[in-house]
């Protein structure tokens, strides 16, 4: 079958479907990946096809500072991503989208792309959404937490009626107003804001994420079925520098302080922080400082700074991970069972922060409160009490036993297969 992916974002929400992808072409099917153009070489290199989809946007180094920071910012960051740049573009997406999938069985949709639910129901072409991290799902069961409204984890208590007025609120300004003009345009009815419950395929959810991550909720998609995480680090593209490499092989194994392929953008004090809460500790520290803006002048020499490493090889060499929370960071240091201190700044990372502290693994410290005596604090409770360790160590164990890409790759192909069910969804997205 031939079958595309249509995904946008970070490398958090490009690697996860690679590994679906390869998963899938590994079996026999014929895979595309419809994406921004900024990936094409990626995508290429791991030997997929690629298909260009809008909006391009440019690499974090090309950007303006002051975009990254509105993007980035905890209370509008969404809203200013969604309302200013995804949802403009959905025209132009949808044009790129409609001319991928011609000769495709299948669609695979990601939740910030609007575009794929337009395309899917107006051909009537069998697809599938996704989500990567619980926060998509909106649940008054297992409240999110963003970063705004970091409050909402101790009002769980109150029960999932009050908590669905409070979401009810936090969703109220989000109008998609772009999307919904096009849709009439192209003459679709209302399915929903494509932020909420519009993203969702009434075929199939797939939610990209562990079990012991989050559990269903009663007020999920009744379509829904967990995959687990997809892992993909491209360690084969991009692999350990040498330098990183000799520096682990020198010492007991370090801290490692990182932010992603997002945050990183928007560092700003992070790594000196960092440095002199290591420093305090006395520990030997690896920094992934993303780019060479981010680079200090002086480093001790119990520490290193390199701009990349891929996460399978380095952070299960880890003593204790700091990161933003970001879903693909998140699982990877679950994955390598060592603890974490989450440092979250905007999107669903203060929500991922939290499910991690109900594992046990971490610890959580916000953006604006993370300076070296709270994180020499925090990072000393991680080593010290073996519990964290313990935890961690039985979480990795689970996930290991799991392979979201082939859970993912089965219920893909379960969809692609003859049945009542896919009849009904080609005959519903005809009639709307």
């Amino acid at each position: 079958m031939r079958i595309v992916i249509n995904t946008f974002g970070s490398f958090g929400d490009i690697h996860p479907y690679m590994a679906i992808a390869l998963e899938l072409q590994s079996r026999g099917h014929d895979l595309v990946i419809a994406t921004m153009e900024v990936y094409r070489e990626k995508i290429e290199g791991a030997g997929l096809e690629f298909f260009p989809v809008r909006p391009n946007i440019a690499q974090p180094q090309q950007q303006d500072a002051e975009l990254l920071e509105r993007l980035m910012e905890p209370r509008t960051g969404p809203r200013f991503l969604t309302e200013e740049v995804i949802f403009p573009a959905v025209r132009d997406s949808y044009e790129d989208l409609l001319a991928a999938v011609q000769g495709a069985d299948l669609l695979v949709t990601h939740p910030a792309a609007p575009a794929g639910p337009l395309v899917g129901r107006k051909i009537a072409l069998p697809w599938i959404s996704t989500v990567l991290a619980p926060m998509s799902f909106f649940s008054a069961y297992d409240t999110p937490v963003p970063p705004f409204w970091q409050w909402t984890s101790n009002f769980r208590l109150l029960g999932p009626r009050f908590m669905k007025f409070s979401l009810d609120l936090m969703k109220r300004p989000h109008k998609a107003k772009a999307v919904a003009e096009f849709r009439q345009e192209i003459g679709l009815g209302d399915y929903g804001n494509p932020i909420f419950e519009g993203q969702h395929s009434p075929r199939l959810v797939l939610a990209l994420f562990s079990p012991v991550f989050a559990q269903p909720q009663p007020d999920w998609p009744r379509q829904t079925k967990i995959a687990g995480f997809c892992f993909y680090d491209g360690h084969d593209q991009m692999p350990m520098p040498p330098e990183l490499e000799r520096f682990l092989a020198d010492g007991p194994p370090p801290m490692v302080f990182t932010l992603g392929t997002s945050a990183v953008w928007v560092a700003r004090d992070f790594f000196q922080e960092s440095i002199e809460a290591a420093k305090r500790l006395g520990q030997r520290a690896v920094l992934l400082i993303g780019d060479e803006r981010n680079r200090l002048a002086t480093l001790p020499e119990e520490m290193i700074a390199v701009n990349y490493a891929p996460y399978e090889s380095l952070l299960p060499r880890a003593s204790v991970v700091v990161h933003h929370g970001g879903v693909g960071t998140t699982s990877q240091a679950l994955l390598a069972g060592v603890p974490t201190l989450i440092v979250p700044f905007a999107f669903d990372q203060s929500d991922n922060a939290e499910h991690a502290r109900r594992l046990g693994t971490s610890r959580t410290v916000y953006r604006k409160s993370y300076r070296a005596p709270r994180g020499e604090r925090e990072l000393r409770q991680l080593l010290e009490r073996p519990e964290y360790r313990r935890k961690a160590t039985a979480v990795s164990q689970k996930l290991k036993q799991e392979n979201g890409p082939a859970r993912a790759a089965d219920l893909i192909e379960q969809v692609l297969g003859p049945s009542p069910e896919r009849d009904e969804e080609l005959a519903y997205a005809a009639g709307n």
